[in-house]
């Protein structure tokens, strides 16, 4: 992998992933772009104990532009956009409406092809393995910065999810605390520990799913399987069977085989529904240990943590979305409508042959 690290117009930075080391990156941008001005506030409801972004500037946000505009597509000719240069592998910006920036933290968009009309589903694996590459790299980066305590890598995928940019592209949060999310399941690693004399939650929890009926697919390296608990229709977790609390953690041999094996999750869900079906509309999350001494966790530490992968959809059935309503919206309670015995016997026959 080749990195070159550029500039925009408006001083965001931009960062070029290239499969090829003699790649030469020298487009300048020529857009007669002003300094990025953001409004990005980081509030803490006092009440639930968790943080609100507040980010008035993206109402200014790119939203549904033709193919011909796309701000994520190559530059070409008169037509310019964030990326300077007429072709790239994968490449990585500053994001210019983001909803964390400066203290508050940082946005990044990250573009898996110069290819409009592809998906991730469709890369190769020489490709998904340069995404897997970026994507390390900009959680050691981002790491190191001063404000930042986690890094969320992450796709949104399709029109349902709240897509505005059809590209394929994923993102990078680096949020300024600890998620609610995560910190969520700190609490729960922390209390197991305590209550077993040092056994750890994650490690019981994928022995438990490998005896069990929810396992989708399992290699050398990787296991994937919808939850116990699955809060979503098809919800998948796709575990390193070694582990480590980020992908920086991950050995040689998991990050050569994650890509056959990503790939091919993707294209499960895409049949899921069957043939004639439009895409499925999914969100993919990367889940790593926040950066720190985590000592508000009763002694867990970031080794404690198990990277993992959560990918889902908001479909339930063909034509038909699951919606966040009374019960989930208003008091986190999730329903869901198909089991995940069922969920996760629909995901296996729906393998490659």
């Amino acid at each position: 992998m080749k990195k070159t690290s550029t500039r925009l117009a408006d001083g965001r930075e931009l960062i070029y992933y290239d499969s090829r080391d003699d790649t030469v990156r020298d487009a300048v941008d020529r857009r007669p772009l002003g300094r990025t001005v953001t409004t990005s506030e980081v509030r803490l409801d006092p009440l639930l104990g968790d943080a609100v972004a507040v980010a008035s500037h993206r109402q200014a946000r790119t939203y549904h532009p033709p193919a011909d505009e796309c701000p994520l597509c190559p530059s070409e000719g008169d037509r310019l956009s964030e990326i300077p240069d007429s072709s790239y592998d994968v490449a990585v910006f500053e994001n210019r409406f983001p909803s964390l920036a400066g203290d508050a933290g940082r946005c990044e968009v990250v573009c898996f092809t110069s290819d409009h009309d592809a998906s991730f589903a469709r890369l190769t694996e020489e490709q998904a393995g340069l995404v897997l590459d970026a994507w390390t790299d900009r959680t050691a980066e981002l790491s190191h910065l001063p404000s930042v305590e986690q890094v969320f890598c992450f796709e949104n995928r399709g029109a349902e999810i709240g897509v505005t940019l059809g590209h394929p592209h994923g993102q990078i949060y680096a949020y300024p605390f600890t998620t609610p999310r995560t910190a969520l399941m700190l609490r729960s690693v922390a209390a197991y520990k305590q209550g077993t004399d040092g056994e750890n939650l994650f490690d019981a929890v994928l022995e438990w799913e490998l005896a069990g009926e929810r396992v989708v697919l399992e290699t050398e390296h990787w296991v994937a399987f919808v939850p116990y608990a699955a809060h979503w229709p098809y919800e998948v977790h796709l575990y390193p069977r070694r582990r480590v609390p980020d992908l920086l953690g991950l050995d040689e041999g998991a990050r050569t085989e994650f890509p056959k094996v990503y790939l091919e999750l993707l294209r499960r869900f895409d049949r899921i529904f069957g043939e004639g079906e439009p895409p499925t509309p999914y969100i993919s999350a990367w889940h790593q240990a926040p950066f720190g001494t985590l000592e508000e966790f009763d002694g867990v530490a970031r080794d404690d943590f198990a990277l993992h992968l959560e990918l889902f959809t908001i479909r339930r059935t063909s034509g038909k979305l699951k919606f966040l309503a009374g019960s989930e919206s208003g008091m986190s309670v999730f329903i869901n409508d198909v089991p995940p015995e069922t969920a996760a016997q629909r995901l296996r026959e729906v393998a490659s042959s």
